[in-house]
């Protein structure tokens, strides 16, 4: 398809004008007159007075033979016998006798351009266009060289009587075909213009790759052909220099007409070795798609400017062809093989391949007169780049490139960068094909940029929530690299260009994700993504748009280019330092960005986020003059921790006093500013649709007021209610109270009252307040308050199924256990929450028999409990967690037939934990997720957990443990650089002889028995750089192994959910070891009796044979260090020696 495309676009190159001289002279001489006007283009196009190339009646064919017997038989002066050096490379070129002629032609079969192997085909040729060349050589030697065009061929002879011998069309007399004068200069090989002055010389039209003229600085009106023969291994050009601009123009035209022609008669396909190396070139930069390949011959011209002494300095002016090919995301200029160049001064020169991103497109202009054209590409904050092309395929590259930028960017209606081509080569464009792509081919787009921009791909990292209020959400998260905090400049403009245009997502979220890499950051070079429209093509009247900074631009951008978005989250994205006055001084760039499109009705944006920024004055400038006009429709301005003083929140509430009639959402927390009750009740009043309200963090003023008053509440239909850390007098507690009663409260869903000082007795009483027939659809947060304080009457409403569906209370504080363990209690009797989450509690000592026995029970018999999160916390300032009666207590999961998630992290659970989890997993049948990182699990704990998996079919995520395996790696270099200082030396009196063994990941011959003097001995070690190396190596390797086999489970259990059928198990049953006796096993597979490295040139497997599981018969208190490290180290010399 892609040939006939091909074809198909060569049709609407430009046709010959009439020859310059008629080829019957007599009959029909040219007219002057015409050949002063320069004619347009156009295969339907012929000088008037002239021949038409197809008229029998002007042109007749040569018969070859006689053609060729004449041009033999012809005698030559002997004066023009004499041969010697010219005095000028493209001077005189001295003749030589025509039989000689022929030999030498005959004995140089690698030029192209002899005549003597293709004169049959060339004299069978149907003249276009002949003409004089203007003379040359010595003053009394001078010769008058003789250029024809045919079909097929385009001919040099040494005058015109030798082209009258061979097409007898041409007349022999030089005085009746004459030309302005011309100068030809070839850029072929030194042995060929050696003999150019006797030998004819044609270039095959096939092989023509382009004709332009040249800009070369003399007073000349040059044209350039540039031609390759991949068959003869030949590339070469050839300048052609002439005084008047209309001779110029009509060889330019006929030239080019006639090979577009025969190239669209008979084309010449690409070499399948010339594909191949074409292809291999594109892989080596991750660009090759068989389905988005194309590829062209063309010729890079060099800026030719200036002005030069001579006409020798032509031979410095070269042009390289090379091959052109469009991958999938990049334009690459490849050169030729080595292997098709011919080794003469004039081949072209080696270079190296260039590659440019299909995004960085700026310009694509091609050229009427010739087949030249220019491609320019501009990455990100540098200066364009302007390549200088010419082909005769410039319409196809060109049509290819666009349908490649389009198919890119499917959602672009307007791409960026310009279009100066033919008129009717837009004509000849076709659509894109559309694919059915999730996001409307988002991560399409995001590649191409990323690949033109030579960022990262696999450090972008987003989600879509489809959940959420105006979902689809586009939630960009941290980047996938942990070395790399923050985005860099390219990958946030990749990430903001990839979203331009696209409609999917009606929130776009940057919050907690770093923009300072783009603030203030300009782009001096180019202002082609500057959005002066919007998506319909309405103008931007806004001062000083391309002068913008970039975050500027593309914030403007996603807001103007896409008619869904409506909500744009920038939470805590930008880090501002306040000044002396307690706000920076210059404005973020997001207000200035946003809010003058809005004023302006020019985006749909009507919900902004911009917690966590310090706000300027020149900001609130900005969100003044939006809030004031009610044409923007805001239905929030979430403006938390945002270094907001009095004066600035009141301005705030004021203003968006003219949105009440559309304003959902305030958010006014973690201000500076002292709110008044009474003044607040004001504001507030004046929203009376108001669904989400955050006072969290905020300070009022001393009084019994309340800080919201009971007909303030009852007056909206709340969904959200965030009163974490604010002053909650009893006053406000009472009016809490009556709204939850009132059912006009039923449409909360979220109530936060973290660190609010809140006794047990108060979280009763709110409990007992929100008390239904049913449980209530209500999230409460109750997180770091004084509950242990009137501890009975919270346990006891608790135990009776007072609390909501979903309650979070973490970082309790116990000073006695006894109160714990009544809390545990109570929610082994609650029926009512299925959501429940008590991570980072502290307990004043590890729990005790009865605690873990109360935990056993609620784990067991609570049958309501869906989500239940008893992480534990692992900092520098802070440890808690339960201790190993944890582990006991999980045993209860066995006879939980309702618990879907369990968050048991940070409990430092060890190798009994993993053993008690692996049981747990092959027994229960309703656990869906299990989060159980950072409990210390070594290699050889993660083995049993994911052996466990094999009988476990419900179980649909597991962690890979990443942190876990951190932690096992530095502590086996620890135990590594432990050995080299120390010997460990044990005396103990065993009660008989054995040999023991550390367990590790296999047995290793650690310490003996002395039967001399009855004691165990562990000698010295010292492990070497390369015994470290190998261990490392060896348990990466074993660990990745490990998640590899568990994501095998896990897609299996998932099929299962799914209802697909599995296409088989993913792990043999032959190859899993049970679960009791999975270290024992996972032992045997590395099990290697040998020396460690450093001690000397020790053979691997010269022990006394894989160990038995009664080597292996106690594994209590393992610690995984010596024998981890001598497991790790066998194991990494048995897979060397297996290797």
């Amino acid at each position: 398809m892609s040939d006939r495309r091909r074809r198909k676009s060569l049709s609407i190159l430009r046709p010959p004008l009439a020859p310059l001289t008629s080829i019957d002279d007599e009959a029909q001489p040219t007219t002057p007159g015409i050949l002063k006007k320069r004619r347009p283009t156009s295969l339907a196009h012929n000088q008037s007075g002239s021949s038409s190339p197809n008229s029998h009646s002007d042109i007749d064919r040569a018969n070859s033979k006689n053609s060729l017997d004449r041009l033999r038989g012809k005698k030559r002066p002997h004066s023009l016998r004499k041969s010697g050096r010219p005095s000028s490379l493209f001077g005189s070129l001295r003749s030589h006798d025509e039989d000689e002629e022929l030999t030498r032609a005959a004995s140089s079969p690698s030029s192209m351009l002899s005549l003597t192997p293709t004169i049959p085909d060339v004299a069978a040729g149907m003249v276009i266009q002949h003409g004089p060349l203007p003379e040359v050589g010595p003053m009394f030697r001078k010769r008058c060289p003789y250029l024809v065009l045919t079909d097929s061929h385009l001919i040099r002879f040494k005058n015109q009587e030798r082209a009258s011998d061979m097409f007898p069309s041409i007349s022999a007399s030089p005085t009746q075909a004459r030309i302005r004068h011309s100068r030809l200069s070839s850029g072929s090989s030194l042995h060929e213009l050696q003999n150019a002055s006797d030998n004819p010389h044609s270039i095959p039209l096939l092989h023509i790759v382009a004709v332009y003229k040249l800009d070369d600085g003399e007073p000349y009106f040059s044209i350039e052909i540039a031609h390759v023969d991949l068959d003869t291994q030949h590339a070469a050009t050839m300048t052609i220099q002439i005084h008047d601009p209309r001779d110029s123009d009509t060889w330019l035209t006929a030239i080019r007409s006639t090979a577009s022609k025969a190239r669209m008669v008979n084309a010449i396909p690409f070499s399948q070795p010339l594909i191949e190396y074409t292809a291999r070139a594109l892989e080596q930069e991750r660009d090759y798609d068989p389905h988005h390949f194309h590829m062209f011959t063309v010729v890079q011209r060099a800026n030719k400017s200036g002005k030069r002494s001579s006409s020798d300095d032509l031979t410095k002016l070269t042009s390289k062809i090379c091959i052109l090919a469009i991958g999938a995301y990049k334009v690459h200029l490849v050169p030729l093989p080595k292997t098709i160049k011919a080794p003469s001064t004039s081949s072209l020169s080696d270079t190296g391949g260039e590659l440019y991103g299909v995004v960085t497109l700026v310009s694509v202009n091609i050229q009427n007169h010739d087949d030249s054209f220019q491609l320019w590409f501009r990455p990100p904050f540098q200066p364009a780049i302007a390549l200088h092309l010419a082909a005769l395929c410039a319409d196809e590259v060109a049509m290819w490139l666009r349908q490649t930028a389009e198919y890119l960017r499917p959602e672009w209606t307007d791409m960026p960068f310009t279009w100066d081509v033919p008129l009717t080569l837009n004509d000849q464009l076709l659509p894109v094909p559309a694919e059915d792509e999730e996001h409307r081919a988002f991560d399409r787009t995001l590649t191409a940029y990323c690949a033109g921009y030579g960022a990262d791909t696999s450090n972008i990292v987003y989600t879509v929530d489809t959940t959420c209020e105006d979902a689809p959400a586009f939630l960009l998260v941290e980047p996938g690299k942990l070395d790399r905090p923050k985005y860099s400049s390219l990958e946030l403009l990749a990430i903001f260009r990839a979203l331009r245009y696209n409609e999917t997502f009606k929130t776009i979220s940057f919050a907690g994700i770093s923009l300072d890499n783009l603030q203030g950051l300009c782009d001096y070079h180019g202002w082609e993504h500057a959005p002066f429209t919007t998506r319909s093509g309405t103008p931007v009247d806004i001062e000083g748009l391309h002068q913008a900074p970039v975050l500027i631009q593309e914030i403007r951008a996603l807001a103007l280019k896409s008619r869904r978005i409506r909500r744009m989250d920038f939470s805590s994205c930008l880090t501002r330092k306040p000044s002396g006055a307690g706000s920076p001084e210059s404005g973020c760039g997001i207000c200035e960005a946003l809010f003058p499109l809005c004023i302006k009705q020019l985006t749909n944006v009507d919900w902004v986020v911009l917690n966590g920024i310090a706000l300027s004055d020149e900001d609130i400038d900005y969100l003044y003059s939006a809030a004031i006009e009610k044409s923007c429709h805001f239905r929030a301005i979430e403006v938390g921790s945002c270094c907001l003083a009095d004066r600035s929140v009141q301005v705030i509430l004021q203003c968006l006093t003219e949105q009440s009639a559309t304003l959902e959402a305030i958010n006014l927390s973690g201000n500076y500013a002292r709110l008044e009750p009474l003044a607040l009740k004001e504001y507030l009043h004046n929203f009376p649709y108001i669904k989400d309200l955050n006072l969290s963090y905020i300070y009022r003023t001393s009084g019994r007021e309340p800080l919201l008053e009971l007909d303030t509440l009852l007056g909206w239909k709340l969904f959200k209610l965030n009163l974490s850390r604010a002053s909650l007098n009893p006053e406000t507690i009472a009016a809490l109270g009556a709204y939850l009663k009132d059912t006009r409260s039923s449409t909360l869903r979220h109530l936060k009252l973290d660190q609010c000082g809140l006794t047990g007795g108060v979280v009763a009483e709110l409990l007992e307040a929100m008390t239904l027939s049913t449980p209530r659809a209500l999230h409460l947060y109750i997180s770091e308050n004084y509950l242990e304080k009137d501890h009975e009457r919270l346990c006891k409403a608790i135990s009776e199924s007072r609390t909501p569906m979903s309650i979070t209370v973490t970082m309790l504080v116990y000073e006695e256990e006894r109160n714990f363990r009544l809390f545990v209690q109570a929610w082994t009797n609650n029926k009512s929450t299925s959501y429940l989450n008590i991570s980072k509690v502290s307990l004043p000592t590890e729990a005790g028999a009865d605690t873990v026995s109360a935990m056993r029970r609620m784990f067991a018999e609570n049958q309501t409990l869906e989500y239940l999160d008893i992480t534990g916390e692992e900092s520098h300032l802070e440890v808690s967690h339960f201790g190993p009666g944890l582990n006991k207590a999980l045993m209860g999961l066995k006879h939980n037939g309702k618990l879907t998630l369990l968050c048991v992290e940070n409990q430092n659970l060890g190798m009994p934990g993993a053993n008690t989890l692996a049981s747990i997993l092959e027994e229960n049948s309703t656990l869906r997720e299990l989060h159980c990182s950072g409990n210390g699990f070594s290699l050889q704990a993660f083995t049993v957990i994911v052996c466990s998996l094999f009988h476990n079919k419900t179980l649909l995520h597991l962690p890979t443990m990443d942190e876990d395996r951190v932690k096992a790696m530095k502590k086996m270099n620890r135990a590594i650089d432990s050995t080299r200082e120390t010997g460990i030396r044990s005396l103990t009196k065993p009660t008989k002889a054995i040999v023991r063994r550390s367990v590790g990941l296999v047995p290793s011959p650690l310490s003996f028995y002395n039967r001399v003097d009855g004691e165990i001995v562990t000698p010295k070690k010292e492990y070497s750089e390369a015994d470290r190396n190998t261990m490392m190596t060896s348990v990466m390797d074993n660990w990745d192994q490990q998640i590899s086999t568990m994501q095998g489970y896990l897609q299996r259990n998932w099929n299962l959910a799914q209802g697909v059928r599995p296409d088989g198990t993913a792990v043999s049953e032959n190859d899993r070891p049970s679960t009791g006796h999975s270290a024992i096993t996972v032992r045997k597979w590395g099990s290697v009796d040998a020396t460690p490295v450093a001690e000397g040139n020790g053979q691997v497997g010269k022990g006394k044979g894989k160990a038995t599981s009664d080597d292996y018969a106690e594994t209590r208190g393992f610690d995984g260090s010596d024998g981890e490290m001598e497991g790790a180290l066998r194991l990494g010399e048995r897979l060397k020696l297996e290797e």
